[in-house]
């Protein structure tokens, strides 16, 4: 089977073609221009160069992560890419696992290390051991063993390679403490190596080794090599399917979370371009969930209330109720789970009792299902009361509904 190989997960840029046990093409840069200025043009030179029609392969190779939260986006985004426009598998391969694969055969402790900032590391542990088929004389029947034996009529096989530590994030003190713990020599390679190699020396009391140059960054080779492995196991999907595994969030996301911790809530009139992010919302949160059609014309209404909070800029709980002679009746109000207890719903009824100050109404009226007891305890601290059952009234699953209201 023929496989493109695509590796952009740290500074080196790599794309290869891989058949079977040979490797038919590789082009790698370890260069200062930006994966988006190369990935595309590489792929181009090695097709043209071997004479290649990317209809003949069979899949996509692409490491799926850790590694540079950009660098795997654009590389992602370019096997994607690839995939759906010639309907081609692809074959997700762990960034650290294709780094250790190219230690093929090395029996040490093999320790691939990223830079990961923030004193952290990506890293994984793994060795390559034998089976040993041997021919009992007596009954000429096969046996396997694992272990080095080089005794009569042993046959040494193939070298297999073993995770020990599957790929994580952790600082490099930990991978010192886990390596001292095996007590077994170990190899390093991987952008991390230049940056923690005096913490490495100082700290380690096991022996240890560099890979050399030309082994100790990203190849496509060892990315395709593996990933006809995974496709022969059965380890491989859509293009649609596909998703980096960055094992931790961005530094943007990172930087976002921080922000929105210190962001009050505010709460404003909802807007038609809110109508898609609301039934975002209103999708992962009910089962009878509004369409976005459905928003947008409860927001055109004149006869609605319609309101939505907001936190660091992004939208995270709303309010639709419809107005009817001297009342409002709430129709939906939810908040997005990582934010509820957070004063999100207390923020929206404020805002919406002013709203109804401002239209002369006297009552607000809501119903909640009986057995969402959470619910009726938040509108309870609001100060609304219950007035009676509706039996049977809501579905998905079947369930009476409270009539609550509160006067203004």
């Amino acid at each position: 089977m023929k496989i493109l190989a695509i590796d952009s997960s740290g500074l080196t840029a790599s794309v290869a073609l891989v058949e079977d046990s040979l490797t038919i093409a590789e082009y790698t840069v370890n260069y200062k221009k930006t994966h988006s200025q190369t990935l595309l043009p590489m792929i181009d030179e090695m097709v043209k160069m071997t004479e290649t029609d990317l209809q003949t392969i069979d899949a996509i190779a692409v490491a799926g992560g850790p590694g540079s939260f950009t660098g795997l986006r654009i590389g992602s985004a370019t096997a994607k890419g690839l995939g759906l426009a010639l309907d081609k598998p692809l074959i997700h391969v762990p960034t650290v696992d294709a780094l250790a694969y190219q230690m093929y055969g090395c029996g040490d402790i093999i320790c691939p290390i990223m830079d990961a900032r923030r004193s952290q590391v990506y890293t994984g542990m793994y060795t390559f051991y034998h089976k040993e088929e041997r021919r009992d004389g007596n009954r000429g029947e096969r046996q396997e063993k694992t272990g080095e034996d080089k005794s009569a009529g042993a046959k040494l096989t193939e070298p297999v390679f073993q995770v020990m530590k599957m790929q994580m994030a952790i600082s490099v003190e930990e991978v010192i403490h886990r390596l001292n713990n095996y007590n077994r020599p170990v190899v390093f390679l991987g952008d991390g190596v230049p940056v923690y190699r005096e913490v490495l020396a100082a700290g380690l009391k096991v022996p240890y080794s560099f890979a050399p140059s030309y082994m100790n960054r990203q190849r496509a080779a060892a990315v395709g090599a593996l990933g006809i492995q995974y496709y022969k196991a059965g380890k491989y999907e859509t293009a649609a399917e596909h998703r980096p595994d960055y094992l931790r969030v961005s530094q943007a996301e990172r930087e976002r979370t921080e922000r929105e911790k210190n962001t009050p809530v505010t709460v404003r009139a909802m807007k038609a371009e809110d109508a898609a992010a609301v039934a975002e919302m209103e999708h992962q949160i009910f089962s009878d969930a509004w369409s976005e059609r459905g928003v947008l014309a409860s927001a055109a209404n004149p006869q609605t209330i319609c309101l939505v909070a907001e936190k660091g800029g992004r939208q995270i709980g709303y309010l639709i109720a419809y107005m009817a002679a001297d009342e409002a009746e709430i129709a939906r109000i939810a908040t997005v789970k990582e934010q509820r207890r957070k004063g999100v719903g207390a923020a929206l009824f404020v805002r919406l009792e002013d709203s109804c100050q401002e239209h002369a109404l006297n009552r607000i009226l809501l119903d909640v299902r009986k057995g969402n007891v959470s619910a009726r305890s938040f509108y309870e601290k609001q100060g609304f009361t219950e007035d009676g059952i509706r039996p049977q009234f809501y579905e998905n699953p079947k369930e009476d509904a409270v009539l609550m209201s509160k006067t203004l």
